[in-house]
């Protein structure tokens, strides 16, 4: 499956951002040897050339933005909405679960139980959406806000991403 996700990096300029950023995505998919991959391989928007991932896919993104201006906050906004929402349909699930199926079905994994509590304490992959410029997920808004406070030159660089 396919879904954007997004990095907040420091940089002077869209360049470095982008570089910065393309460092994070490597990561996430185990390029570099002391990583663990997240997702199998990544797209950025300045990518040409590939007919089923990037702009192929999700039409024109921005290859980087600053997070202060209006393509930034955009950018910025739609992935802790996503990570948000997923949180919260993972939540949904475990309360369902927990309400509804007894300790042996949720260690059975009826209704896929486990996997939802899995998801909801996650650090990254599939239910996270924003991470930071050294590859850790974005969890919870005071984290992402202490991020955009204590940066000056905070860029965000969107991937696609296969997992």
């Amino acid at each position: 499956m396919h879904m954007v996700i997004y990095t907040l990096v420091e940089a002077s300029t869209r360049d470095d951002a982008v570089a910065t950023g393309k460092a994070v995505f490597d990561r996430l998919v185990g390029a570099n040897p002391h990583a663990g991959a997240v997702f199998d391989y990544f797209v950025t928007f300045d990518q040409e050339g590939t007919t089923v991932a990037g702009k192929a896919r999700w039409g024109d993104l921005p290859v980087a933005a600053r997070v202060d201006s209006d393509e930034g906050q955009e950018l910025l906004e739609r992935g802790w909405g996503a990570t948000n929402s997923e949180f919260q349909r993972n939540l949904n699930q475990v309360q369902e679960a927990l309400d509804e199926l007894s300790d042996d079905e949720i260690m059975r994994d009826e209704n896929l139980a486990r996997h939802a509590f899995h998801q909801v304490g996650a650090y990254d992959g599939p239910s996270i959406f924003l991470y930071d410029q050294h590859g850790c997920g974005i969890r919870h808004r005071g984290q992402l806000d202490r991020i955009v406070d204590e940066s000056d030159d905070l860029w965000v660089v969107p991937a696609d991403v296969h997992f």
